[in-house]
């Protein structure tokens, strides 16, 4: 019972949250990398195009708050080492989403990853030593849940990935079509 429920564990239907990073975008790889993450065989049930507020990722990567290239880490997601703020948040679902999409992005340093990976065939370390690893992937499960409520509110993935509530909110401003 124990190495079934490992292995029914293990190949669980997860979300992942991807994003591609404003380095991608100005080169244009927004294409090429979606090509390759649909190697995974894996659903989309999310995507949009981000503005990138200092807020936002300060809070997404707020794990490295205590590192050294924290400031360098929030100025590159932000965009301005490139064309802006423009990020592709992407939601991913299937099984063992988060180890298929680690996978094919590649390690983190872009000199260390595979060179089949996204970051070993398309990223490259500037000769100001920043990575320009192209893609952001959730590490792991929980923190895919964290991310993606960061980046998305419930009505804008197609499935109910995680557990909502219903509140009213009134006097709330709203922009809508004219």
């Amino acid at each position: 019972m124990s190495a079934r429920y490992n292995c029914l564990k293990r190949f669980a239907v997860e979300q992942v949250l991807v994003l591609i990073k404003p380095d991608a975008i100005s080169k244009a790889l927004i294409g090429n990398i979606l090509t390759r993450f649909s190697e995974t065989k894996l659903e989309i049930v999310a995507a949009r195009m981000a503005s990138v507020s200092r807020d936002l990722a300060e809070e997404h990567y707020k794990h490295l708050r205590k590192e050294s290239f924290f400031e360098r880490l929030i100025k590159f997601i932000m965009g301005e080492f490139h064309d802006g703020p423009k990020v592709m948040a992407l939601v991913y679902r299937g099984e063992d989403a988060v180890r298929k999409c680690r996978e094919l992005a590649g390690a983190t340093h872009p000199e260390e990853a595979s060179a089949t990976s996204i970051r070993g065939s398309m990223g490259r370390v500037t000769q100001q030593g920043v990575y320009e690893n192209l893609v952001h992937v959730s590490e792991s499960p929980r923190e895919a849940k964290r991310e993606i409520q960061l980046w998305f509110e419930p009505s804008q993935l197609l499935v109910e990935a995680y557990p909502t509530r219903e509140i009213v909110v009134e006097e709330q401003k709203k922009i809508v079509w004219a």
